[in-house]
């Protein structure tokens, strides 16, 4: 059985995805000692991962048809 190469995409997309929200757990443990450096330095990660995610989604790799 064939699947589509668009399939496959979205999976590792989700995947990328999940694995880097992963990476903010440890981060929200320990808010409290990393302080406003630790504190903007994750605001940064984000950012990255939103701008990302925004690319993605207008790219139209999201879409599903």
């Amino acid at each position: 059985m064939k699947f589509d190469v668009r399939y496959y995409l979205v999976a590792i997309l989700f995947i990328l995805f999940d694995l880097e929200i992963a990476f903010l757990f440890p981060w929200a443990v320990s808010l409290g000692e990393i302080g406003r450096v630790g504190f903007w330095t994750a605001m940064i990660f984000l950012g990255v991962l939103t701008v990302g995610f925004v690319y993605e989604w207008k790219r139209g790799a999201l879409d599903w048809e």
